[in-house]
C-alpha cells in the first residue's frame, strides 16, 4: 500500500469525530446489519472478509466475533485507533490497515467484502475526479476478491440529492446535477467533534442505474440494488426517501 502523506479533507473529518462517532444513532443497528450481511453474503464459518472504509471498526468487530477472519481498512488514523481500542476490549483480532481505498493493492485471498455507510465509496476531496473515484475503489476490491464473491456496498442515493436539491445550489455549484456531486461543509463540533473546525468536500450520488452500470464495467454482475439507509436495511426497490442505495454483487 502506498503511504498515506498530507491529510484530506475527509481524513480531517473522520479524525475529529472519531471519539464521538458511536454516539451516532444509526450505530445502534450493528448486530442487525451484521445478521444481515452473513445472511445476504451468505458467508461461511471461517471465511475472509475485506471490510472497506471500516471506520471505528463496529461491523468488522462482530463480525471477528462471530468467527469470521476480518481485514478492516481505513484512511483515518483517528477511526482506527477507535477500532483497535474496540477490538481490545472485545478481545477480538482484526487486521487493520491504513490506506486509501482508491488504491487498494491486496492479494486475491477475499471470500467476500463489505464497504457500507459510504465506507470511502463517494466521498470526494477537492480536484478527485468523480468518474474515477469510485471506479478505482471497485477494480481494488475485485482484484482481492476470490472469483465468485459477494461485495455489499453502499452509495448516497442521487435520487434523494435530486429531490432535495435547490435552485441555488446548483447557480452557487455547490450542487452538480448532471453528475450528482454535492458539495458538503461540515462543522467538526456539531457532528461530534471535541475540536473546532470545519470540512469542506464532496459527495458523490448515484441513480441506481448508473451505479449499477459501474460496478458491472468494473467486473462484478450486480444480483440486488436496493434502498439502504443505514439502521433501516431492507430487500426492496430504492426510493427517494432513502438516504443511500445498497448493491449486492459478486465477482465475475
Amino acid at each position: 500500500m502506498p503511504e498515506l502523506t498530507e491529510l484530506t479533507e475527509w481524513q480531517k473529518f473522520f479524525n475529529a469525530i472519531a471519539p464521538g462517532y458511536l454516539k451516532n444513532g444509526f450505530t445502534a443497528h450493528t448486530r442487525a446489519e451484521c445478521d444481515f450481511l452473513v445472511e445476504e453474503l451468505k458467508l461461511t464459518p471461517g471465511c475472509r472478509i475485506l471490510d472497506v472504509g471500516c471506520g471505528v471498526g463496529r461491523h468488522a468487530i462482530e463480525l471477528s466475533r462471530r468467527g469470521y477472519r476480518v481485514t478492516g481498512l481505513d484512511s483515518s488514523a483517528g477511526m482506527l485507533a477507535q477500532a483497535r481500542a474496540s477490538a481490545g476490549s472485545a478481545d477480538v483480532e482484526v487486521e487493520w490497515i491504513e490506506a486509501d481505498a482508491t488504491a487498494l493493492a491486496l492479494p486475491e485471498e477475499f471470500d467476500a467484502a463489505v464497504c457500507i455507510c459510504e465506507g470511502g465509496f463517494g466521498l470526494l476531496n477537492p480536484g478527485e475526479n468523480p468518474a474515477l473515484h469510485d471506479r478505482a475503489i471497485l477494480v481494488g476490491v475485485h482484484q482481492a476478491l476470490r472469483p465468485g464473491a459477494p461485495l455489499l456496498l453502499n452509495a448516497l442515493n442521487g435520487l434523494r440529492l435530486l429531490r432535495d436539491v435547490q435552485a441555488d445550489d446548483v447557480e452557487s455549484e455547490d450542487f452538480d446535477p448532471f453528475d450528482l456531486v454535492v458539495r458538503v461543509k461540515w462543522d467538526w463540533q456539531q457532528a461530534g467533534g471535541a475540536e473546532p473546525g470545519e470540512t469542506d468536500a464532496f459527495e458523490q450520488g448515484y441513480a441506481p442505474d448508473d451505479l449499477r452500470e459501474l460496478c458491472e464495467e468494473a467486473g462484478f454482475k450486480v444480483e440486488h440494488l436496493w434502498g439502504g439507509t443505514a439502521g433501516h436495511w431492507n430487500r426492496r426497490p430504492p426510493t427517494e426517501d432513502d438516504i443511500e442505495l445498497m448493491a449486492v454483487m459478486r465477482r465475475g
